[in-house]
């Protein structure tokens, strides 16, 4: 009989195991509920704003609205740079079917260019908000308007926007001082808030536009609004109205600058005009220039080619960047530079032969004059622009005084406060010339700097500058464009905005060199003396300068060159010389004669010191574009 054993169950040992199961799951429960509990503590109490602020972000956008941009005047509250209200055909990318859908259905309705269609889809690759609108068409004629209104209930998409547009009214001739405005590149948003120009259409690119573009630009509103979660905008929550950027009032007078401008006829060249007694720019010319209304909503390739190409440079900044011989307009700062340093008084004669050697059986320095000008003084040499008297002048001095003197008038510097981009020219020394070329300095490279060729190159703005400040009689003011900023005058920082005095060791010899510079135009021998007869005094100096070099027996015969080797033609002049209110730097590229400059500044004076206008320039007065 087998045995069977029996098994009994314990029941109070698994009473005791499922207690144990049940506070360890009770306890496991409430260490969850505890920390879900303290997670939600977390959430809802410590990180309240935080998420809030988020989930309202998931469902609200600051949207930018761009502030008008200011004005900018020139001296006379003459608006050059304006807001106009235009029609544009916009369209919200987001909302159409297709780039081939959109012209598809354009086709027909309002005549697009390629350029114009190449142009949309270079914005739409390019940083946007969600539905934020892309001009298509800018400044639609009232034809194209009433065109594209007759069907716009069927283009979902696309609209018709009212928008401010740049407009420069007097075009090309103020378009190297003013700048232009163009449209924001992604290299322009990394230079500026991003948010604050997010929905902006335009950036200052060059000239005023450019330096003052954070006070013309303004401050932005912001509207908050309800969006989907597509970031379509669905309603408005919340409004702060922009602030319009500033105005900018300007030292420029512009009928100054357009007379200037057109004084200059068919030849390139420039006219820089500075009142001596604030370094005020009254004109800054550079001719020929361009429209900076093309560049406003972004310039067209085939536009911007046909600028670009062309062979007289309208885009070259010449007032600038322009690197010139500054000729004889130099020799009243190299002769005050001689009388500075001991090499030369005003009663020393000199006897000025038709040429003038470094060596008895050197090369030939030739003066102007083929016969010479026998004996001469100082007051003389510049009164006949005497070469030779010019070229023994640096020979004795040599360059470094020359270079140091001529550092003190702003020559190989950047002389304006408020511009970008000006040339600083060149300056030489003996240092320039070992890092450039390797070699020393020579006498024959002073002499050839003795009359403002050689090596040395200047700009306008640079010679314009240094004959303020002769003007002045050594009161240096940098020149500068903006006047005042709103009604506020414009502070610059340091000791750089203002007014230093140039000392010499006789003071009078201010006076004496103006005087020569007068008898320029009233002497008998004088090189402007046909500017003789003004009811004011002028104090002036002509030049000429070498576009490229003679050999040491050649003779320069304007008839048998192309134009472009003809010699350049300069002037300076002050007036009224006792107390100038206006200094002026002119230059005729491949002019050949001086007298080209000299009568434009005559022109330029009567015009500024009498209202002496042409009547075709009255519309200037009248506010009205033509």
């Amino acid at each position: 009989m087998a045995k069977h054993h029996q098994f009994f169950r314990n029941y109070r040992a698994e009473q005791s195991l499922t207690q144990r199961r049940i506070i360890f799951a009770a306890v496991f429960v409430l260490i969850l509920v505890g920390v879900l509990m303290a997670r939600l503590v977390y959430l809802q109490v410590l990180q309240y704003e935080r998420y809030q602020t988020q989930a309202d972000d998931n469902r609200q956008m600051l949207v930018t609205e761009p502030p008008p941009r200011g004005l900018i005047l020139d001296r006379n509250g003459i608006v050059l740079a304006d807001n106009r209200p235009i029609h544009s055909l916009t369209v919200t990318p987001e909302r159409i079917k297709s780039i081939d859908w959109l012209r598809q259905e354009l086709l027909g309705v309002i005549d697009i260019s390629d350029d114009e269609w190449d142009e949309f889809e270079q914005k739409l690759r390019e940083y946007r908000r969600p539905y934020q609108s892309v001009t298509l068409k800018a400044q639609l004629t009232d034809e194209e308007w009433a065109a594209i209104a007759v069907d716009l209930y069927r283009l979902d998409g696309v609209q018709v926007e009212a928008q401010l547009n740049r407009y420069y009214p007097f075009g090309e001739a103020f378009a190297h001082a003013i700048g232009y405005v163009g449209r924001i590149t992604a290299r322009d948003l990394e230079s500026v808030d991003r948010q604050a120009y997010q929905g902006a259409q335009f950036i200052g690119k060059t000239g005023v536009e450019g330096f003052y573009e954070d006070v013309l630009f303004g401050t932005p509103g912001y509207t908050k609004v309800e969006v989907n979660a597509r970031g379509r905008i669905m309603a408005e929550i919340e409004r702060q109205n922009p602030t319009p950027g500033q105005d900018v009032h300007l030292y420029l007078d512009a009928r100054l600058q357009q007379y200037a401008y057109d004084l200059l006829g068919d030849y390139k060249g420039s006219v820089v005009a500075i009142d001596p007694n604030t370094g005020g720019i009254l004109a800054l010319v550079s001719k020929p220039g361009f429209d900076p209304n093309l560049f406003v909503r972004g310039i067209s390739v085939k536009n911007y080619s046909k600028l670009r190409d062309d062979k007289r440079l309208p885009l070259f900044n010449r007032a600038l960047r322009g690197g010139y011989p500054p000729a004889s307009t130099i020799k009243p700062f190299m002769a005050l530079a001689g009388l500075e340093y001991g090499f030369s008084t005003w009663d020393e004669m000199f006897f000025a032969r038709g040429f003038y050697q470094i060596n008895p059986n050197g090369r030939r320095y030739r003066d102007w004059k083929r016969d010479g000008h026998g004996w001469v003084d100082l007051e003389r040499s510049i009164i006949e622009s005497v070469d030779t008297y010019y070229y023994s002048l640096a020979h004795r001095m040599g360059i470094t005084p020359i270079h140091n003197f001529l550092t003190k008038f702003g020559y190989g510097q950047d002389p304006i406060l408020d511009l970008n981009g000006a040339s600083v020219g060149l300056l030489p020394s003996n240092e320039w010339k070992k890092a450039r070329y390797n070699e020393p300095w020579y006498p024959g490279d002073s002499v050839n700097v003795g009359i403002g060729q050689g090596f040395m190159v200047a700009t306008p703005l640079q010679i314009a500058n240094a004959t303020a400040i002769l003007a002045n009689r050594g009161d240096y003011y940098r020149p500068r464009m903006v006047a005042t900023i709103g009604t506020e005058p414009v502070q610059f920082e340091g000791e750089s905005g203002q007014m230093h005095h140039i000392t010499l060791k006789n003071e009078r010899n201010w006076n004496r060199m103006v005087q020569a510079m007068e008898k320029v135009i009233t002497d008998s021998k004088g090189t402007a003396r046909r500017l003789r007869g003004t009811p004011y005094t002028i104090a002036g100096k002509t030049g000429t300068g070498q576009v490229f070099s003679l050999q040491e027996d050649e003779e320069y015969d304007a008839t048998n060159l192309e134009k472009r080797l003809h010699d350049h033609a300069l002037f300076i002049g002050m007036a009224p010389a006792e107390e100038p209110k206006i200094a002026i730097f002119a230059i005729f590229e491949n002019g050949g004669s001086s007298s080209k400059p000299a009568d434009l500044s005559k022109a330029l004076f009567d015009a500024y010191l009498y209202n002496d206008y042409p009547e075709r320039y009255d519309y200037f007065l009248r506010g009205v574009y033509e």
